[in-house]
């Protein structure tokens, strides 16, 4: 897969235009913010507390991409003063393989990008590209994920047409509470 990926979301009356993009060792000391909310830090597994660990999660996204196991995007707001725009957050497609069916999306937003509609726009793009890329290999359903207690991940969905499928037993440790399954058809 080719990690030259760049995807744009306009802005909205509301919110500036995002630019979804792999993710940059640049992105280090953003990303390190973003991990210090205690409520993001709740729904993910990989902590990141300082530079070594960002620079090997930041690696590890190089990796997924180079593999094409994982294609993650890192979410900037498009500032004025900030020609790089700021971090937003995360959007991920998982396991988008030749010849199988199915694929996994996931996300987070950093704390001051809450509330914006972000996570549900980053998704959105997000969505139609891996249907539009994907769809030739086989792609037909993107399946999305979350702990029963998120009730923020539940609302994205819903936002993004990500029908709720069925309510998916706790898995521990990865998933130690039970799980909501949403579902999007290709077309």
């Amino acid at each position: 897969m080719n990690d030259a990926v760049i995807l744009r979301v306009g802005a909205t009356p509301s919110a500036p235009a995002l630019v979804l993009r792999p993710w940059s060792l640049q992105d280090a000391p953003a990303l390190i913010k973003a991990y210090r909310d205690p409520y993001l830090r709740q729904w993910t597994s990989s902590p990141v507390d300082n530079a070594a660990d960002a620079a090997r999660w930041v690696h590890s996204q190089h990796a997924g991409w180079a593999t094409g196991i994982r294609l993650d995007f890192a979410v900037l707001e498009e500032q004025p003063h900030v020609p790089e725009g700021q971090l937003a957050g995360s959007v991920v497609l998982k396991e988008a393989a030749p010849g199988k069916p199915t694929a996994e999306v996931g996300y987070w937003t950093a704390a001051h990008a809450r509330g914006r509609g972000v996570a549900a726009r980053a998704l959105e793009a997000l969505t139609g590209w891996a249907f539009d890329t994907f769809v030739a290999t086989g792609l037909e359903r993107l399946e999305l994920l979350h702990q029963d207690d998120n009730l923020a991940s539940c609302r994205v969905a819903q936002k993004t047409r990500y029908e709720f499928d069925r309510i998916l037993p706790a898995a521990p440790p990865a998933f130690p509470r039970d799980g909501h399954l949403h579902v999007r058809h290709a077309g």
